[in-house]
């Protein structure tokens, strides 16, 4: 079943791993970044990654020492353990899914990228996918889930049907090590998108004008965007998208 994209995903811009802002204490991912985009109205977007037990944690990195004091790979630890490593910058440490989904309490609509545990966007074992889904189970708001890992998405048909869902998608023009440049090639025209029953795609901003953006638009496709900073860049992207994920600039709310 192909769930359809709520309204509220493309009138509420979308604030890239919440409304954080380093110089305000509100690192990406964090529960002030959360709060701050909540009050603002603001659609948020934030990652998934999957602790060593097996809980869904809102993380970016892999690792842990862009964002932490800690080093080492976020897999390696518990969500207990986590929970107890501050931001770097930041009174927050590190929250679970469950703990964001609370937060947000279905004011705002939710975007959910699931983090591709392959490394390599091949085959997933599906765990950070189940974590995913059990803390769903109880909520009622409005949310989207989305990876760059096709095999990813394919899980969350399986196990969240009614959920929408959207393939994050790349013009894979730069260094995307460990990825083959093979891989590369695949994965740069969307090949997957009616396979995983996909409602809508998150492209990468500066490659909007490919062909395969358009033909999916022109099927019925929703097209979202990542990582807008500026009002020009979002102005030239909403030539195309539908709507924006943006970060380091108040983005406006559509007339």
């Amino acid at each position: 079943m192909r769930a359809p994209l709520p309204l509220a995903f493309l009138r509420c811009p979308i604030a890239h791993r919440g409304l954080h802002d380093r110089a305000r204490r509100r690192i990406e991912n964090s529960a002030s970044a959360i709060r701050a985009a909540r009050a603002a109205g603001y659609g948020i977007e934030i990652d998934l990654q999957l602790s060593a037990d097996g809980v869904a944690m809102v993380f970016h990195d892999e690792d842990l020492g862009r964002l932490t004091g800690e080093d080492g790979p976020l897999n390696a630890r518990s969500a207990a353990e986590l929970g107890r490593i501050k931001l770097t910058g930041s009174d927050d440490t590190i929250p679970t899914f469950a703990q964001v989904l609370a937060l947000i309490g279905g004011a705002v609509p939710l975007l959910v990228e699931i983090k591709d545990q392959s490394l390599t966007m091949t085959q997933t074992d599906g765990r950070l996918e189940q974590a995913t889904a059990r803390d769903l189970e109880s909520y009622s708001g409005e949310v989207a889930l989305m990876s760059f890992n096709p095999d990813s998405v394919g899980h969350m048909a399986r196990l969240c049907p009614n959920r929408p869902r959207g393939l994050t998608t790349a013009a894979y023009d730069a260094d995307w090590a460990p990825l083959s440049a093979a891989t590369c090639d695949t994965l740069r025209e969307i090949p997957d998108y009616d396979r995983t029953l996909c409602a809508f795609i998150s492209h990468e901003a500066h490659d909007l004008h490919r062909p395969r953006v358009a033909e999916l638009k022109a099927q019925g496709a929703a097209i979202l965007c990542w990582t807008i900073r500026s009002p020009m860049a979002e102005a030239e992207a909403r030539k195309i998208a539908q709507n924006i994920t943006f970060e380091d600039y108040a983005a406006p709310f559509p007339a």
